[in-house]
């Protein structure tokens, strides 16, 4: 992988996502050998879960490689904005105006699920039930507390970790910039086991100063320039 450039304006986080499950860093307990979402992943298994864990600990990457490794349809919503009339467009056989000619399992991987209402719920809960839709619910909240208890007693729920030193050094040294070993205690501290917190720390540095050292970004920080994506996943 080259360094990262600044001028291909593909964000730092998209151009080093992993798109297989051994490329996963972190969430051994999930991903490494002969663990759960591994094995449903290597033996194409098909079943609805729920994704429980903070910001940028990898809950979108891996919903995403669980529907490429099975080979589905897979449909991204955000419970912030989404509501009943995507679900139906989803579910219908002419998704945005075309009928599909081959019949593949449709995920729906659904950000911020603890979001959605009751009434939401109960009216995906069906389509979840009777396999026409495979859920991928990703959440921050305890499950337990924030998903109806039909919906929930049709997924499982993996609980995700803050990213550990070790996997912030991994998932740094992908992206072949350089950061000398007082920049990334900096980014250890600010991040909190938050892999997308401190890429994009990474990538407002060497935006802005064309370096990351603790100085600059201790600027990118303070710059009216840098923006950060407030929902976290």
């Amino acid at each position: 992988m080259e360094p990262f450039d600044t001028t291909q304006g593909k964000p730092l986080a998209a151009r080093i996502r992993p798109t297989k499950i051994t490329e996963v860093v972190g969430q051994e307990h999930l991903v490494g050998e002969g663990k759960p979402l591994r094995v449903a992943v290597e033996k194409k298994h098909l079943f609805s879960f729920v994704l429980w864990g903070p910001p940028g600990t990898g809950k979108t990457t891996i919903a995403r490689i669980y529907a490429r490794a099975l080979d589905a349809e897979l449909f991204e919503l955000s419970a912030v904005s989404a509501g009943k009339d995507d679900i139906r467009k989803i579910i219908s056989p002419k998704f945005n105006g075309r009928e599909s000619l081959v019949i593949r399992p449709k995920v729906l991987f659904l950000d911020e699920i603890h979001r959605f209402n009751k009434s939401q719920q109960d009216f995906l809960l069906p389509y979840v039930e009777s396999g026409e839709l495979t859920l991928i619910g990703a959440t921050t909240e305890n499950p337990s507390f924030e998903i109806i208890s039909a919906l929930l007693s049709r997924c499982r729920v993996f609980v995700l970790e803050p990213l550990s030193e070790e996997a912030l050094r991994a998932i740094v040294k992908r992206t072949k910039i350089k950061v000398n070993e007082d920049a990334f205690d900096w980014l250890m501290g600010y991040a909190s086991g938050d892999a997308r917190k401190a890429l994009g720390m990474m990538e407002g540095a060497v935006s802005l100063y064309g370096a990351v050292t603790v100085e600059t970004l201790n600027q990118a920080l303070e710059s009216p320039h840098l923006r950060y994506d407030k929902k976290g996943e």
